[in-house]
């Protein structure tokens, strides 16, 4: 499938800032699922180009004087296969080790760790099917619910509300599996919706679990699949925080800053 991206963000001040910097995990990378045929980000002020320590394209922007209105553009052609969620391990990834690590965001409280271990015997006998079983019985427990939550929700406070949307799925997901001692990971991407005629109001998440001589499998918790053709991602990390498509800091503005986002996912012609 060749799928056409565009991700816009749009920032408004009445009083602009003096200074503004930006990093942006914008730029998905080439892979056993997708290959990237053309992608820009475009943004006014001066922009570097480097790598994290995830292997993820990441871009610094920095504004010396911004105007009253920012305007972010990222988007171009990526044409995936389905491989049934599974990415095997790339020479220059951390250690899957790095991926048992706990962060504020996953952490897992002990109604998180009691729900994993109720699964840890099916894990055990059948780690894909029991991964497969975890995903459905999770979001049963934890609905979709647009507006529950924000992105400083941790992974505790949405189990216990029990709504959330794509990141705190991934989130519980996540840390439910670290705390079994099995490797999992954040993806941050987009999500080919063709049901719906209308452009995505942001981005999406998922999971990944590390699966000894498979690779990295993912679990779109909130659709209950496995990544599809529809899925391109574009960073990996431990949580959204290291994921997060755009952070940044500035002086000035903050108390009248509006933000829009604007993501809109379509198939190419063929």
């Amino acid at each position: 499938m060749r799928l056409l991206i565009n991700h816009t963000t749009v920032y408004r001040y009445d009083h602009a800032p003096s200074f503004s910097a930006q990093v942006f995990r914008l730029t998905p990378r080439t892979n056993n699922s997708q290959h990237v045929m053309r992608w820009r980000v475009d943004a006014p002020g001066t922009m570097s180009q480097w790598t994290d320590a995830f292997g993820n394209t990441c871009h610094t922007l920095v504004v010396d004087d911004p105007p009253e209105r920012i305007e972010v553009r990222a988007g171009g052609e990526v044409a995936t296969s389905d491989v049934k969620g599974v990415l095997p391990w790339e020479k220059g990834d951390l250690p899957v080790e790095v991926y048992l690590r706990q962060t504020g965001q996953t952490e897992p409280d002990a109604a998180i760790v009691d729900f994993f271990r109720d699964h840890e015997n099916a894990l055990r006998a059948d780690r894909i099917k029991g991964l497969h079983a975890l995903m459905e019985a999770l979001r049963e427990k934890v609905d979709y619910e647009t507006g529950a939550t924000d992105v400083l929700s941790t992974a505790a406070e949405t189990f216990a509300a029990g709504r959330g949307v794509c990141q705190d799925h991934a989130h519980i997901f996540i840390g439910g599996l670290r705390a079994l001692g099995m490797p999992a990971r954040y993806v941050s991407g987009y999500l080919s919706d063709g049901d719906r005629p209308e452009p995505h109001a942001a981005g999406h998440a998922w999971a990944a679990a590390w699966v000894p001589d498979l690779g990295w499998v993912s679990f779109d918790v909130s659709n209950c699949t496995s990544g599809t053709d529809r899925h391109v991602s574009l960073a990996v990390g431990l949580d959204y925080d290291t994921c997060a498509p755009i952070r940044g800091v500035r002086s000035g503005g903050a108390e009248d800053e509006e933000m829009e986002v604007r993501v809109s996912v379509s198939s190419a012609q063929q």
